[in-house]
């Protein structure tokens, strides 16, 4: 009973550090929410200027169908903004038990995690648009009027982004396999028919469900797979 005691005096300092870090966090949330909810309006039409697309128009479907978006524009700025924030924290935390060397190798990861979820968020954003633009042309050219329920519309062009963002970084994911020992670089090099097939059948669960699309999407991680190999190598 006294060693119990000893080792949660022992930790008890690491477990109020935690404790503050996400309540600040849980703030740092609710603030951004409260941002995104408030500004919904400004940010939908910075949207939807950007992503404005020939012959379709974006329609809602219930009288307050706008409080929905507004929750979930909400939910999305307070997720995305707050990544770093919990990138930072999670660092700050673990950094008092890591040596200098280590300490280095994940601070270079922090930069790579964030680049690589921005580039696989814009690259799947620019992918989707077209699609969405070869779609609505399909649908005129059949006689078929394009009126796109404006939720589902977000929904499909800001989640599948955020996914594929977050796929994006497998990369990460393999070399902290391979420097656990739980992987090797020979097991990657033999595997990589496997592997293209985990990609695709990852890529084609997110929208849209065309095969140029699908191709489109998929490239990039079969070449990211290939430079993982390069890169630890």
């Amino acid at each position: 009973m006294e060693n119990l005691n000893k080792n949660i005096e022992k930790f008890l300092p690491f477990l109020e550090d935690l404790r503050t870090r996400l309540y600040h966090g849980v703030i740092l949330f609710v603030v951004l929410f409260s941002v995104g909810f408030l500004s919904a309006g400004l940010i939908l039409k910075k949207i939807l200027s950007l992503v404005k697309i020939d012959q379709v128009t974006i329609a809602t479907s219930a009288p307050f169908q706008f409080t929905d978006i507004a929750m979930d524009i909400g939910f999305f700025l307070a997720i995305i903004a707050s990544v770093p924030y919990i990138i930072y924290s999670l660092y700050s935390f673990v950094v008092p038990a890591l040596t200098l060397r280590e300490r280095l190798k994940l601070f270079k990861y922090i930069p790579l995690s964030v680049g690589l979820f921005i580039i696989g968020f814009f690259y799947g954003f620019f992918i989707l648009y077209q699609a969405l633009g070869l779609l609505a042309s399909i649908n005129t050219s059949l006689g078929i009027a394009n009126f796109w329920n404006i939720s589902q519309f977000l929904s499909q062009l800001l989640v599948t982004s955020a996914l594929l963002g977050l796929v994006f970084e497998f990369p990460l994911v393999l070399s902290l396999l391979i420097r656990l020992k739980l992987m090797t670089i020979h097991a990657l090099k033999k595997n990589r028919r496997i592997a293209y097939f985990l990609i695709v059948c990852m890529t084609a669960l997110l929208p849209p469900t065309d095969g140029v699309s699908l191709l489109a999407m998929s490239l990039p991680l079969a070449l990211l797979y290939e430079a993982t190999i390069l890169f630890i190598k």
